[in-house]
């Protein structure tokens, strides 16, 4: 009976370091995926800026250049 409370106490022990060593992965991964948010955010904002100062500078639209 005690070597089976032994095992048991012992389970529960790695089981414990198991689920704190998972939820700081699961932290780690969170924190990632918002600086990866932030960072596409940051480059869709900049890719329209572009986009409407290309289309706002010339005017003229897509034109075919003089040589073809």
């Amino acid at each position: 009976m005690e070597h089976r409370l032994i095992e048991l106490e012992s389970r529960l022990a790695f089981q414990d370091d198991l689920i704190e060593n998972l939820n700081e992965a699961v932290i780690r991964q969170q924190q990632q995926i918002e600086r990866l948010e932030l960072i596409s955010k940051t480059l869709a904002e900049r890719l329209r800026g572009l986009s409407d100062s290309a289309g706002a500078d010339d005017g003229q639209g897509h034109e075919v250049p003089p040589h073809y």
